[in-house]
């Protein structure tokens, strides 16, 4: 059994980042590499810290993993150095832990129930950092190999869109014995892990094998192809029995204040694709951050991944701006209290928050300068407050002077707004809901029979994980369709929604 007093005897410590001036002159992962034995020995310390809960909220759905993981069982088999049988238990439940364990922000952790008081605790086990480990170590001495269905089904599945919730769906159906076939309109795979995630967040080599095993197990990718164009509807349905869409949700939200139209205002994808485009050698970025004064306008992990990659690309200065005030730096109960995500001021999820650059609270941008010719040259910028209507609508009303400061470089990084249009749905006949995104029924299926939809084309911008997250589910729906029952899991439903505080 766990240990019950495990977190008493060890401290919570977390993984060791490279020293700034280093991480910022390069775009290799920001933590140190640890010499594997070394990293093994104090990940198994840490995950003494797991008493094995009786009722342990860190995977329930509604308030930590969507995706269920059997967190106390692999931490358990850490601690007993079991690390090949923790590798099975986290791939029972998650297809990709090496990128959740790099890229999610860990509602598991904001769950532990030693985040209840972390004065007396000393904070949560470090749920993010063991399953990156397992998976590492998993990945290091081959324990990772390819499931190839032992019978084939006979049915053809499309999945159309590469990225997380895409990619789940496709590797859960062809295990199952499908043959499956992934659409991407990029020229590489991964949708946002390829080319909104930066390098130094997530190593592409790292998706690259996951790939690799996929394609191993009887995946077939197409990439350069936009389903609804290259593919014409009409073919898609007669050469497949079952359709998957997880399009994403990439249609950015934008900001048309005066100035808006000047050279040098660019969305966020605009800066971050051709970023890690160039990482991909496909040369340099036309939207690049050297020697500029940069103004990233939103506070979230879109915005974050701008300054980091700012940074790299040796920017002058960087701000960032966000309408809303100043989080507080730990769990105020009173507006998150546990085990609901809790509203803090981070900089351990998003390092380049440690790495430079200013950040201005309640304030938003009045006006885009220009400098006679059709360049941007600054911002003026006042202070605001942020209210509801009764609608729920949100104000943003000025409350102060206007302040000017410079910028050569103004990224939006201000949300999504749901599903981009395009001939795809036209042809299937399916539209939009008011959010901006694909409704579907208890069963994943669109309105188009034999139409799935998946990951943030039905839920909107999400984290990775509840993209996984509904991969799997809608998987388990088609195989249903398709053979009359289905043994694959569902880890949530349609309808399912992180707990939250009303």
């Amino acid at each position: 059994m766990a240990d019950p007093t495990g977190f008493l005897k060890v401290p919570k410590v977390e993984a060791a980042k490279r020293p700034v001036d280093e991480r910022i002159g390069d775009w290799k992962e920001v933590y140190e590499r640890q010499d594997p034995e070394e990293r093994a020995d104090e990940v198994s310390r840490q995950a003494r810290r797991c008493m094995d809960c009786g009722i342990p909220f860190c995977h329930s759905s509604s308030a930590g993993c969507p995706l269920g993981n059997l967190i106390p069982e692999w931490n358990d088999l850490v601690r007993r150095g079991r690390w090949n049988a923790a590798s099975d238990r986290l791939h029972a439940t998650n297809n990709f832990p090496e990128f959740t364990g790099r890229l999610c922000p860990a509602p598991c952790e904001a769950a532990c129930v030693l985040s209840i008081d972390e004065e007396k605790t000393g904070g949560s086990v470090t749920i993010k950092r063991i399953e990156q480990t397992i998976a590492d170590h998993a990945w290091m001495y081959g324990i990772v190999e390819p499931q190839p269905a032992a019978i084939s089904t006979g049915k053809r599945v499309a999945v159309v869109g590469s990225g997380p919730a895409g990619l789940a769906a496709a590797q859960q159906l062809t295990r199952a014995g499908h043959d499956v076939t992934v659409y991407e309109r990029d020229d590489r795979l991964g949708g946002l892990m390829r080319y909104g995630i930066p390098e130094y967040k997530l190593e592409k080599a790292t998706l690259d094998q996951r790939l690799a095993q996929m394609r191993a197990e009887g995946t077939r990718f197409v990439t350069e192809t936009e389903v609804g164009v290259d593919l014409p509807v009409e073919r898609l349905r007669e050469q497949y029995d079952a359709v998957v869409l997880a399009v994403g949700a990439l249609r950015a939200r934008d900001n048309e204040v005066e100035g808006r139209h000047l050279k040098g205002v660019h969305l966020a994808m605009e800066h971050l694709v051709p970023a890690n485009k160039e990482c991909e050698g496909d040369g340099p970025s036309p939207v690049s951050a050297a020697g500029k004064h940069v103004v990233i306008i939103g506070g979230g992990d879109t915005g974050a991944d701008c300054l980091g990659t700012a940074h790299r690309q040796g920017a002058i200065s960087v701000t960032q701006l966000d309408y809303n005030p100043e989080p507080p730096e730990s769990r105020d109960d009173t507006l998150s209290p546990w085990p609901t995500w809790p509203l803090v001021l981070r900089t351990r999820l998003s390092p380049a928050h440690a790495e430079g650059g200013a950040r201005r609270y309640q304030v938003a941008v009045q006006r885009f300068l220009g400098d006679g010719n059709g360049h941007l040259r600054a911002l003026e910028i006042a202070e605001v407050n942020v209210t509801r209507d009764a609608d729920g609508r949100r104000q943003i009303t000025p409350v102060g002077e206007s302040l000017e400061i410079p910028c050569d470089l103004a990224l939006l990084a201000i949300g999504f707004d749901g599903v981009e249009h395009m001939a795809l749905l036209d042809g299937l006949g399916l539209q939009l809901n008011r959010r901006g995104t694909l409704a579907c029924g208890s069963d994943w299926q669109t309105d188009a029979p034999g139409v799935f939809v998946c990951g943030d084309a039905h839920r909107g911008a999400s984290l990775i994980v509840w993209a996984i997250a509904e991969g799997r589910s809608a998987a388990h729906a088609v195989d249903a369709y398709l053979m009359g029952e289905s043994d694959l899991p569902e880890p949530v439903k349609p309808g399912a929604l992180p707990l939250a505080v009303v």
